[in-house]
């Protein structure tokens, strides 16, 4: 019995051991994870609460150094932008600006120019950094990327500039010529001329301010919120009777054809203005007794089918140095030719605006004394091509007047597949 109890005292003893021996080890466990760690120190320990989580909804690039100059905490913008690399802030000027802050605590900001990474073009990125202190140790920069803003602002100003020269033109002509009527009022017909010149000027203008509004609504409306299936039948046809008039007093010769029963998706006001000054610019541009051709087709793309309009002319042609151009507000390759024809220089612009915002693309091939071909790119209405392929084949109703001609017609001068080169880049 004495040995049996002396083993039963052992085991209470060996347990009691290993429940304390248990309980140490957990609590040296809490302690060892309550313990801060070198990356927690040098983070998440040192900032102020609540710093980290306004700092990460911030639309600024947002970096945080510590009283070594070394980065405790810098956003992904940051990153993006080049401030940061190796964990130090890599722009020198903003480096001066922290420690000045952190040695007298005033709140400084700066505009600066920084070379964009990765051009190579020696373009400026325009940035807004201001430093502000952030508790005793720390510094707060805070950088705004300018670039943009700045871009629209001297976009802004040009346009405005141009808009004022173009209707003082007009304007000055109309105030001009009232002057002559009113010196020439016993002259009947100096009357009849000066009042013709009145009416032409006036005409221009108003065609001015129309296609202000209609390049300010192209930019500002979304095409797609009345978007529609639109068949491209029509809108040859309705481009075509837009440009009737001159094309008959010159004997230009219009005809269309290519790919019958074609169907885009937009809305249908602003492709027909599109495809409307295209035709338009082909006749004005063209000697007389030429011909002007538009052609469709469908081609494959990467992200679907598209449509392609062509419109194709044997005018001047434009130069090689105007082509990077053509599409700019308010550019006239020839301007005397323009005045003479009462463009506005703003017809392109708006075909630019309208192929972009309904997820194409416009451009154009060109040959001195050969002619233009200026291609339209639009999405197909793919759920109209599928309920069509199910019918029979629809040809082109003979109300459209639009004549079934095979689509390389009008291609003789270069094949449009050729034709088709990256339209430049122009301001918004």
């Amino acid at each position: 019995m004495d040995v049996n109890a002396a083993v039963a005292a052992l085991a209470a003893i060996a347990g009691v051991c290993t429940g304390v021996i248990a309980m140490l080890a957990f609590r040296w466990s809490e302690r060892d994870q309550a313990r801060p760690t070198r990356s927690s120190l040098h983070t998440d320990a040192v900032l102020p609460p609540g710093v980290d989580t306004v700092l990460s909804v911030l639309r600024s690039s947002a970096v945080v150094l510590d009283e070594g100059d070394s980065v405790v905490k810098a956003s992904s913008a940051a990153y993006a932008l080049g401030l940061v690399r190796g964990g130090k802030l890599a722009v020198e000027p903003m480096l001066h600006m922290a420690r000045d802050t952190r040695r007298d605590g005033e709140i400084r900001q700066v505009e600066l120019d920084l070379p964009r990474r990765g051009t190579g073009r020696g373009e400026a990125l325009a940035v807004s950094a201001r430093v502000a202190p952030l508790g005793s140790r720390l510094v707060l920069l805070l950088v705004e990327d300018l670039t943009e803003a700045r871009r629209i602002e001297a976009v802004r100003r040009d346009f405005v500039a141009n808009v004022s020269h173009e209707l003082k033109t007009p304007t000055g002509a109309l105030s001009l010529l009232s002057e002559a009527v009113m010196d020439a009022s016993d002259d009947p017909e100096a009357v009849t001329r000066f009042a013709g010149r009145m009416q032409i000027e006036a005409t221009r203008l108003t065609n001015l301010v129309q296609e202000l509004i209609d390049l300010s609504r192209v930019q500002n409306d979304d095409p797609l919120e009345d978007a529609e299936p639109v068949r491209v039948d029509e809108l040859v046809a309705e481009a075509m009777d837009r440009s009737r008039h001159p094309a008959s007093t010159k004997q230009i010769t219009m005809a269309a054809g290519g790919t019958a029963d074609l169907h885009v998706w937009g809305n249908r006001g602003q492709l027909a203005a599109a495809l409307g000054n295209l035709v338009e610019n082909a006749v004005n541009y063209s000697p007389a007794r030429t011909r002007v051709g538009i052609a469709a087709r469908r081609i494959a793309a990467p992200g679907g089918d598209m449509i392609e309009i062509a419109v194709t002319d044997q005018g001047i042609g434009i130069s090689e140095k105007d082509r990077e151009r053509v599409f700019e507000r308010f550019y006239r390759v020839d301007p005397a030719r323009s005045r003479a024809t009462g463009g506005t220089g703003l017809g392109l612009a708006i075909v630019k605006h309208v192929a972009a915002s309904h997820g194409g693309e416009v451009t154009v091939w060109s040959s001195e004394g050969q002619g233009s071909t200026f291609t339209l790119r639009l999405p197909e209405a793919g759920a109209v091509r599928d309920r069509a392929s199910r019918r029979d084949p629809v040809t082109v109703d003979e109300d459209d007047d639009v004549p079934d001609v095979p689509y390389e017609t009008f291609s003789s001068a270069v094949p449009v597949s050729q034709a088709i080169v990256p339209a430049p880049e122009v301001l918004p």
